[in-house]
């Protein structure tokens, strides 16, 4: 009979980051038949005043997941084997830690913006977060690579920060910022209110201000007006990897603790980017028939009849307004679908070839490793637990 291993969940699933790693901590848990789970719950407690280390000295678990809980020094000094997933700093010495790629966010929000044609860039976030300043950090980088450069809200003192005091603050902000705009915000909820400082100042979105956050909660992004376009992380595949790694340091005590990056997958793209920041009246009409008819396999000519131009008319108008031609833009648009099906896992291969007029999955595969640089399923299996 195996020895019942007791692991404590220290994390709180009220929010869409943690619940997402807890999803990739279950499944893993599922394949063991020797993981019971315990979670501290103030109300089930005899003797609620009891502290948080006097209830795992008396558990006695084998290891535990943990956010940032207080008492954390003493019960790292426990000696059981830990996973945390920082928040107020980088890392936490000692322990296995889990942290988000913040520079390859804020890279990838800037990507998207370029996408689609936008020339001014700005970001908002908290300049005494790290986490906010890396994401600023690979947003601007990207920027400024392409020739361009973001405008940095400046944080006001934290005495200011409620939201009847800064929502004109950043509304007075948005007024000086040139349009239209690729705006970045550091999270979803720091995205929930530019959307309602827009608003505020009669600014729309997306045509004016295209606002994009991070995490992807699906409850904070649909409640904005427009529903808001949101990097999205690999939560699950790294809970399922963090929890692998706490089983081998309880197996083990000799493996050491090491640092497991959460990337980011994809935008999921919703209403306050849906849009294209050019000038050119037959470039975006092109972009919005491109998008319009995504699903099915278009040719260049197809996107040039649609606009009644010649293809190589078109073809020099995309050329010198977005830097790319009509089947790269074509193919930017399908391959970043592909990628949204892709993280539905119960959308299978042969399902979504179909579903965009592929002739078969093995077409698909081709199509979207010369675009990726991987088949569709090594992606899968790489941003999916």
């Amino acid at each position: 009979m195996r020895r019942i291993k007791r692991i404590v969940m220290l994390l709180n699933p009220s929010r869409n980051y943690t619940r997402g790693l807890i999803s990739g901590i279950a499944k893993y848990a599922r394949l063991q038949s020797d993981w019971v789970f315990y979670r501290p719950l103030h109300y089930r407690e005899p003797t609620p005043e009891r502290s948080l280390v006097q209830i795992l000295r008396e558990l006695k678990p084998h290891g535990i997941f943990m956010r940032e809980p207080e008492q954390m020094e003493k019960i790292i000094e426990m000696g059981i084997p830990t996973v945390s997933y920082p928040y107020t700093v980088e890392l936490i010495p000692g322990v296995a830690n889990v942290a988000a790629d913040h520079i390859a966010i804020g890279q990838m929000a800037a990507r998207h913006f370029l996408d689609r044609g936008f020339q001014h860039f700005a970001y908002n976030g908290f300049d005494d977060w790290w986490w906010s300043r890396r994401r600023r950090e690979g947003f601007c980088e990207v920027v400024r690579q392409a020739g361009y450069e973001a405008n940095i809200y400046e944080l006001p003192p934290e005495e200011r920060r409620t939201w009847d005091k800064e929502l004109p603050a950043i509304g007075r902000w948005l007024r000086s910022l040139p349009l239209p705009v690729g705006l970045m915000a550091c999270n979803d909820d720091r995205a929930e209110l530019i959307i309602e400082a827009c608003r505020a100042v009669g600014l729309s979105i997306p045509d004016q201000v295209a606002v994009v956050g991070v995490d992807n909660d699906p409850l904070v992004c649909e409640l904005c007006s427009p529903p808001l376009s949101s990097v999205s992380l690999g939560l699950e595949k790294a809970g399922y990897e963090s929890a692998a790694l706490l089983d081998q340091m309880i197996r083990d005590r000799t493996v050491e603790p090491r640092t497991i990056l959460i990337e980011p997958t994809h935008v999921e793209t919703r209403l306050s980017t849906d849009t294209m920041a050019v000038s050119d009246q037959y470039v975006a009409a092109s972009v919005r028939f491109i998008r319009d008819n995504i699903r099915r396999n278009i040719s260049a000519k197809d996107v040039a009849d649609s606009v009644l131009l010649s293809r190589r008319a078109l073809e020099k108008r995309f050329r010198r307004i977005l830097g790319k031609s009509i089947l790269d833009e074509v193919r930017r648009m399908r391959v970043e679908l592909v990628v949204r099906m892709l993280m539905d896992r119960h959308m299978k291969i042969h399902d979504i070839a179909e579903a965009l007029g592929f002739p078969s999955t093995s077409h698909l595969s081709r199509y979207f490793r010369s675009q990726m640089g991987m088949s569709p399923i090594q992606y899968r299996q790489r941003n999916l637990a």
